[in-house]
């Protein structure tokens, strides 16, 4: 079954939280996004801009790309000299500012997120569209605590044993993405490997198989498909990737590519076609050849 990314971004049907919902990353995004395309409207050059405002090409240049905290004066300046005085408009702006610069539920985590995780992390809450494909292992939004555990513990040896609890926690804090009010559509096709692979022994993978069963049949913004063996080429040459979708026009799709140290985000519209071409060519060799539920029932009945 070939089931679509949720629609594109439609002015006239917009909830009013996206870039809240994503806390201090999605802000920074959307403020970057919003400012860099005043100034190209207004016909300035980011030399000029930053001039008018006394900040550094290269600060200006990291606060279009949503890097960093923004100060204030600094969007008020920019927002002056794009000619910006509709109250509705700046009070937006004063919003996404604010936000920009505010705490975000997962900052206890912090010494456990590397890299981009961070960023990552507000994407993933702010997504209303997620699509994935896995080969190693079931993902990590739909892993019980005892897989999660299991994985917890092969990926970190050396964590002693209140990170792992941390760790877990941390997940546990993601996964709840998915038993919001509105969760985000997800999309997963779930290579035949990662579920014959044994993670934490017979019992822990019993579990997993029927969490994953439930989900099926259960979750309405959950669709499962089965990736077989027997799909051979597309398969060979994938690898495992999550692409994110958001109502925000500011927000293109973004693929993360999870690495050992962390994860590697890609937006540049050019390569996210390419993982998304793949991930077509992957949906394709599988939508009529494995029925998810009676496969995951003859695994777990060990045939």
């Amino acid at each position: 079954m070939t089931v679509p990314m949720p629609a594109a971004y439609d002015p006239e049907n917009r909830p009013g939280d996206e870039h809240e919902r994503g806390g201090r990353p999605v802000c920074r995004s959307v403020l970057g996004s919003r400012l860099r395309r005043l100034r190209r409207d207004c016909g300035i050059q980011l030399q000029e801009a930053a001039r008018e405002i006394g900040a550094s090409v290269a600060k200006l240049c990291r606060l279009e790309l949503g890097q960093g905290g923004p100060k204030d004066r600094d969007v008020a300046a920019l927002l002056d000299l794009y000619g910006v005085v509709d109250e509705a408009e700046l009070d937006e702006f004063a919003a996404l500012t604010r936000g920009a610069n505010a705490p975000t539920w997962w900052r206890e985590y912090s010494d456990l997120i590397p890299g981009q995780g961070e960023t990552h992390l507000g994407l993933e809450e702010a997504a209303t569209g997620i699509r994935s494909y896995q080969s190693q292992r079931v993902p990590d939004l739909l892993q019980t605590p005892a897989y999660a555990r299991a994985v917890t513990q092969l990926g970190f040896p050396r964590d002693p044993v209140q990170t792992v609890e941390r760790r877990l926690h941390l997940l546990e804090r993601r996964q709840r993405t998915l038993t919001r009010p509105d969760p985000p559509r997800y999309w997963v096709l779930l290579d035949e490997a990662a579920l014959r692979r044994s993670v934490g022994g017979p019992g822990v993978m019993d579990g997993q198989l029927r969490h994953l069963l439930r989900l099926h049949a259960e979750h309405p913004a959950v669709t499962l498909d089965v990736v077989p063996l027997a799909a051979g080429g597309p398969a060979a040459v994938a690898q495992p990737l999550t692409m994110l979708r958001f109502a925000e026009p500011e927000l293109p799709d973004v693929v993360c590519l999870e690495q050992l140290t962390g994860t590697v985000r890609i937006d540049k519209p050019a390569e996210v076609d390419r993982y998304r071409l793949a991930m077509d060519k992957l949906a394709t060799a599988t939508s009529t050849s494995t029925d998810t539920g009676e496969f995951l029932t003859r695994l777990l009945h060990g045939r």
